[in-house]
């Protein structure tokens, strides 16, 4: 047993790879996915290029395949390394992050370590951002969420790649399937999907709000940094950017 893997749910075990920071909270969550007794993995996000890392996450099993949530570094940069150290193809919705493997598509059933993956196009977070549920991981089933939904805090809307519109289609879609285990890229584990989506989209009125009233004080055509200042006044300057992406999303949202 791999002592640095820890059990996320009946089907699924994750790594934290080595990179803490303001974005990725401890670090970035690659999952591996195998029915019990099952020899063979299926790995999701091989995560920063970290050697000690990819070699931890080849050492749990045969891995037959690996899958991409979505294109940031951080759950990207070893794709092409790991693809040559284990030989597995590497799948994503964007093909430029394929290594050996095919695009994913919406609605995709996936058998996989002897699991069955369904593929979900969830953007919003990032246009190529998916999810993938695990119908048969215990009694509700679980969902690999990516940077989607967070074990703690909120995601950001990396715009323009990004857009608040997609994001909260995505938040309704996840939420339809119901009180699901929440397995996030970041931050822990997570017991109700359907209940963190409401506090998702709760969360995401209550900032639209505040930016309707910013710009009722600072004027319809204020800018990104002057809506900012105002609504994430107490914001740490660590993440000031990820708060400009945010407020730069909504204002497209609004203005329509």
């Amino acid at each position: 047993m791999n002592p640095a893997l820890v059990r996320s749910s009946g089907l699924t075990r994750y790594r934290l790879a080595p990179n803490p920071g303001p974005m990725s909270l401890d670090g970035t969550q690659s999952y591996l996915i195998a029915a019990p007794g099952n020899t063979g993995v299926a790995v999701v996000d091989p995560g920063p290029l970290d050697e000690t890392h990819l070699q931890e996450l080849a050492a749990a099993g045969q891995v037959e395949l690996v899958l991409i949530t979505h294109h940031h570094i951080d759950h990207t940069e070893a794709s092409a390394r790991f693809h040559e150290l284990t030989g597995a193809p590497v799948r994503a919705l964007d093909e430029a992050h394929c290594h050996g493997g095919e695009p994913l598509r919406d609605g995709e059933v996936i058998q996989a370590a002897g699991v069955r993956i369904e593929v979900l196009a969830t953007p919003g977070h990032t246009a190529d951002s998916v999810s993938f549920h695990l119908p048969e991981d215990g009694d509700a089933g679980s969902v690999l969420t990516g940077d989607t939904i967070l074990g703690r805090g909120t995601t950001i809307i990396a715009y323009p790649d990004g857009r608040l519109g997609p994001y909260l289609d995505s938040l309704a879609r996840l939420e339809r399937l119901g009180p699901a285990a929440v397995l996030p890229a970041h931050g822990g584990t997570l017991p109700d999907l359907s209940a963190i989506c409401r506090e998702y989209t709760s969360h995401r009125q209550q900032r639209l709000d505040q930016i309707r009233s910013a710009l009722d004080q600072l004027g319809a055509d204020a800018s990104i940094g002057a809506v900012t200042d105002h609504v994430y006044y107490d914001v740490d300057a660590s993440v000031r950017k990820a708060a400009e992406a945010s407020v730069a999303a909504q204002l497209d949202y609004l203005r329509g």
